[in-house]
C-alpha cells in the first residue's frame, strides 16, 4: 500500500470536497460530492450522534445512492447545512427521481463546537449558506487543518481540524478518508509529544514525531477541555473507495473504519461522542475477488482514517480567541 498522489480522499477518482468556514463563528461545513449519485452507508459507534438522512443508508432501504455527504459544526444547528446543499443540488437538476420530481439525497452529521470561543450570537442560522458555499467550492484539492467542519474543532488537549489521507492498494483499488476531528479524547499520548496514530504514519505526513518511547500504561493528563466535556463531542468521517460496493458492503467498510478512530484517539466511542463514519463507493472498479478484497478495503479505510485524524490536528492553525493551543504551538514549532 502507498498513499495516493494527493494523499487526500479525492485520490478516489470522481469525488470532490469543498470547505466553507467563518473565522468569527469558528465553525464551518465540509461537503463530499460527485458528478453522479454514489453508493453509501454509515456506522455510528458514539453515544451522542447528530444526523440527518442516515436511516436510508441501511442496506435494506430503497434509495440506491446519495448526491452528497455533509460534515458540519454547529451541533444541531449545523444539520441545516444539508438543506443548503440540497437546495443547490436541486437547482442544478440533481436528485433521486420520483416520476417528474427530483429529490437530492444529502445525509449529514454534525459535531459540537459551540464552546470554542467563536461568536455564536447569530440571528439567522448560518449553516445553510455555509453548506451552499462548501458545495460550490468542491474540487479535488482542498485545505486541511483549520477549515470546513474542522474550523472550530477541539480535542482533549489541542485544537482539532479537518484531515484526509489515502492509500492505493496492491490490486489498484484506492481508498481515502476525510474527517472532522473533535473528540472528547486525546489524539496525542500522555506526553503530548506523540500521536497515538504514529505507527500508521507515512513519511512525516503528521510531523514525523514517531511513536511514544514510554513503555506500558501511562496515566493521561487532565483534559484542557473540561468545561465542554458535559456536552456532545464527536469525530465524524467519510471513507471512500473506487471499488464497486453494495450498500451492505459499504456498511461493513464503515464499521471497519471505526478501528481507525480507536487507534488514533483515546478514549474513543464514548457516551459523550457522536462518532460516526460514512462509507462511499464510486463503483469504478469491479472486485474480482470480493471475499478477499473487501477485508483489505476495510483495513485500508481504518489506516487512512487514523492518519487523517492525526493530520487534522497537526495542520490546525492558531487563531484569535482560541481556547486551546495547536499541537505545534505546544511543541514550539512555527
Amino acid at each position: 500500500m502507498r498513499p495516493g498522489a494527493r494523499n487526500l480522499i479525492t485520490d478516489v477518482a470522481g469525488f470532490r470536497v469543498g470547505n466553507a468556514q467563518d473565522a468569527g463563528l469558528k465553525s464551518g461545513v465540509t461537503v463530499l460530492t460527485a458528478d453522479a449519485p454514489f453508493a453509501a452507508s454509515v456506522a455510528v459507534l458514539g453515544g451522542a450522534p447528530g444526523t440527518r438522512e442516515t436511516d436510508l443508508l441501511a442496506p435494506d432501504k430503497s434509495v440506491p445512492g446519495v448526491d452528497a455527504l455533509v460534515l458540519a459544526g454547529g451541533s444541531a444547528f449545523g444539520l441545516a447545512a444539508a438543506q443548503g446543499v440540497m437546495e443547490a443540488l436541486h437547482a442544478a437538476g440533481r436528485g433521486f427521481a420520483v416520476m417528474t420530481a427530483r429529490v437530492p439525497i444529502v445525509p449529514a452529521a454534525i459535531l459540537f463546537d459551540l464552546l470554542n470561543g467563536g461568536d455564536k450570537d447569530w440571528t439567522e442560522n448560518p449553516y445553510p449558506a455555509l453548506g451552499r458555499r462548501a458545495l460550490g467550492a468542491a474540487m479535488p484539492d482542498f485545505v486541511l487543518g483549520s477549515a470546513g467542519a474542522g474550523m472550530g474543532a477541539q480535542t482533549a488537549m489541542h485544537k482539532g481540524g479537518i484531515g484526509s489521507a489515502s492509500l492505493v492498494l496492491d490490486d489498484g483499488i484506492t481508498v481515502g478518508a476525510l474527517v472532522a476531528a473533535n473528540p472528547m479524547g486525546s489524539v496525542t499520548t500522555p506526553s503530548g509529544r506523540h500521536f497515538w496514530a504514529a505507527p500508521a504514519e507515512f513519511g512525516d505526513e503528521f510531523g514525523g514525531l514517531g511513536p511514544d518511547p514510554a513503555k506500558g500504561w501511562q496515566k493521561p493528563p487532565p483534559s484542557r477541555r473540561m468545561r465542554a466535556m458535559a456536552q456532545a463531542n464527536t469525530t465524524i468521517a467519510i471513507v471512500a473507495t473506487d471499488a464497486a460496493l453494495t450498500k451492505a458492503q459499504c456498511h461493513r467498510v464503515a464499521v471497519a473504519a471505526h478501528d481507525g478512530i480507536a487507534r488514533a484517539i483515546q478514549p474513543a466511542h464514548t457516551p459523550l461522542d457522536g462518532d460516526l463514519v460514512f462509507a462511499a463507493a464510486s463503483g469504478a472498479q469491479v472486485l474480482s475477488e470480493p471475499e478477499m478484497q473487501l477485508p483489505m478495503i476495510g483495513h485500508a479505510a481504518a489506516v487512512c482514517l487514523a492518519r487523517a485524524i492525526a493530520r487534522a490536528i497537526w495542520l490546525a492553525e492558531p487563531a484569535p480567541a482560541d481556547t486551546l493551543p495547536t499541537i505545534r504551538q505546544d511543541l514550539g514549532h512555527a
